[in-house]
């Protein structure tokens, strides 16, 4: 997987938040390569998905297969 510069990265929130606690955060930085962070702690590290795996996974969240208490 590519090395990806998290320095100027904008990060975004799902337009779902509430603002409360539980949230994450994903930056559109390659067309390869999705990070994605915890909210609480924006210094903290970030986890990077191939961006096809990421996309795969939103899709099934928006079909409604994973539980909502998960």
């Amino acid at each position: 997987m590519e090395q990806v510069d998290l320095g100027s990265a904008a990060w975004f929130k799902s337009s779902h938040s509430n603002g409360e606690a539980n949230c994450v955060e994903v930056a559109f930085v390659s067309v390869d390569v999705m990070p994605v962070r915890d909210s609480k702690d924006p210094h903290g590290p970030a986890l990077h998905f191939p961006a096809d795996a990421w996309r795969a996974f939103v899709a099934g969240v928006r079909a409604g297969e994973f539980p909502a208490d998960c």
